[in-house]
């Protein structure tokens, strides 16, 4: 591990315990509390090692540059659970309730905790992305083998610096070239490569077939004690949900049900679309949606309302609710009858709406369709019947997306995702998002889409239109 990485992760620990003893003191400041006890000493140390212990499970500490910050977000919410569960049953054996904490302490000196812990998790993510930026702290690996899995991982280490990934170069037995990366030669070559350069990690990319090439690069990088990654080519179970698992000391891939097949999964997210739809209608709905269908009614004739049929679960047609965006006398095909999107400047867009579409408060009704309960608050975006039809013939496992619940937002909408599709590409590229979130789904995954959909409001989004 470098130097670097190595310190910046002890400072992560050592700051963390500096920010319980200053929520501490935080703590007795606002709850007025000027008498000391021995008791200081003995819960700092108690929520030091509750925070260690908690953080072996919650995963605190695990690098996660790659992911969106809603991810840490969700994070620490959970070990923040985790937390008040194990520091509130140190203080109710040891009694230090009885002496000198009550319970607004309590109170503050989590929400304290909580709040400073996701502002350093802030800092410390934008101090990493700026030093890859500048070409600091990356880890230089050596990919071994040129299929279509080797180049993804490079054209993504290529295109998301913050990775933190940086290929010296390949070997393979192939004669094919990889432009603008090092040929080192064949696999053969590997020992003495690994001699001569200074590597963090060998990436293996080679097919399955393969099975005494990957061994032999794999005994190699132990003797030298290199991190090795394996990119297995599981483009044919791409329909279906995987996870690895172990029979004896034997790695075995298991092709199991979707997350949402059984029945506890979906009753904990139809409770989660109802209850998130109770938070909309009483806090925004009750004032916001009167008030934008007043602005619609103001700037253009026509319905407020615009009903959209769509296809959902099972590809069953919905009556998909929005607020009306376009002008009413306009037409959703073009001159050859096909059908037009969106698109930016479309002359077709009501100056209210295209501020509605741009903050995305013209889906704002659909928390009517989460609410009878043919769409759910996150899953993939529902498509007007013409583009499901365009797209089924041109689209990879297109239709997959129809087996969960549409929803109002989706996991390839925070990421990216969103807007015209332009292209069978632009399309292809939603779909596998869309899939990655049927066969990966968790509840935590569902806040994450939350969260990263509020930050995406906040920022705005350029291909909102």
């Amino acid at each position: 591990m470098k130097r670097k990485v190595l310190i910046q992760q002890v400072g992560r620990y050592l700051i963390d315990f500096a920010l319980i003893a200053i929520c501490y003191q935080l703590s007795l400041f606002f709850t007025k509390i000027n008498e000391y006890y021995k008791v200081d000493i003995l819960f700092l140390g108690m929520s030091v090692l509750g925070w260690l212990w908690v953080s072996r499970y919650s995963n605190l500490y695990t690098d996660r540059r790659s992911k969106k910050f809603s991810e840490e977000i969700v994070l620490v919410g959970y070990h923040m659970v985790l937390f008040t569960v194990i520091l509130g049953a140190g203080i109710f054996f040891l009694r230090l309730n009885q002496v000198i904490f009550s319970v607004r302490f309590i109170k503050l000196f989590l929400i304290f905790l909580g709040i400073t812990t996701l502002l350093v998790k802030y800092f410390f993510r934008k101090r990493m992305h700026a030093a890859l930026q500048e070409g600091q702290l990356f880890d230089d690996v050596l990919l071994v083998g040129s299929t279509p899995a080797a180049l993804n991982f490079l054209n993504s280490i290529k295109q998301y610096y913050y990775y933190g990934y940086k290929c010296v170069g390949y070997v393979d037995n192939t004669h094919n070239n990889i432009e603008g990366y090092k040929n080192f030669g064949t696999i053969d070559n590997l020992e003495e490569v690994v001699k001569s350069q200074v590597l963090d990690e060998v990436v293996i990319a080679l097919p399955a077939s393969q099975q005494v090439e990957i061994q032999k690069c794999i005994d190699i990088c132990d003797y030298y004690k290199i991190k090795v990654s394996i990119l297995p080519d599981l483009r044919q179970y791409n329909t279906s949900s995987i996870y690895i698992n172990n029979i004896g000391q034997m790695p075995v891939i298991n092709v199991g049900n979707l997350p949402l097949d059984s029945f506890e999964n979906k009753l904990i997210k139809r409770s989660f679309d109802i209850f998130m739809c109770m938070v909309f209608f009483i806090f925004f709905g009750i004032w916001l949606m009167p008030l934008i269908i007043i602005l619609i009614k103001l700037t253009s004739k026509g319905p407020a309302i615009f009903k959209q049929e769509r296809w959902g679960l099972n590809n069953e047609k919905i009556i998909c609710y929005k607020f009306r965006t376009m002008y009413r006398e306009t037409s959703d095909t073009n001159e050859h009858g096909e059908y037009q999107q969106a698109y930016k400047g479309d002359p077709r867009i009501t100056r209210i709406g295209k501020i509605l579409r741009t903050t995305n408060f013209d889906e704002l009704p659909q928390f009517w369709n989460v609410l009878i309960g043919n769409m759910s608050v996150v899953g993939p975006r529902p498509h007007p019947t013409p583009l499901n039809i365009e797209s089924m013939h041109t689209v990879e496992n297109y239709m997959l997306r129809h087996i969960v619940l549409p929803g109002i937002t989706g996991y390839a909408q925070v990421n990216g995702c969103r807007g015209e599709t332009k292209t069978a590409i632009d399309m292809q590229k939603r779909v596998d998002f869309d899939l990655f979130y049927i066969h990966r789904w968790n509840f935590w995954m569902d806040c994450q889409i939350i969260i990263q959909t509020v930050i995406n409001f906040i920022r705005g989004n350029q291909d909102a239109y």
